[in-house]
C-alpha cells in the first residue's frame, strides 16, 4: 500500500541493524503516528560516510503497532 501525502509524526525506534559492504546499511524499524493511529513501519537507509551520502532504499508500512501493556 503506498500512502500519498501522509503526514508520518515519529514516536521510537523499535529495532535497528546495519551491515557493513562498501559502505553502511541500516535496517530500521520504528514507530510513528499516522493521524490517530500508531503504526510500525521499517526503513533502509544507505550511508557513505567518507562522501556525505545518505540514502533511504526502501520505507514501508508493516502494521499496526502492538498495544502498549498496562504493567
Amino acid at each position: 500500500m503506498i500512502l500519498q501525502n501522509s503526514v508520518l509524526e515519529f514516536k521510537k525506534v523499535v529495532n535497528a541493524k546495519e551491515q557493513v559492504v562498501s559502505a553502511m546499511m541500516y535496517y530500521i524499524t520504528l514507530e510513528a503516528m499516522d493521524r490517530d493511529k500508531k503504526k510500525v513501519h521499517e526503513a533502509k537507509v544507505w550511508e557513505k560516510p567518507w562522501l556525505n551520502f545518505k540514502e533511504v532504499q526502501e520505507f514501508k508500512l508493516v502494521g499496526d503497532a502492538p498495544a502498549a501493556s498496562s504493567t
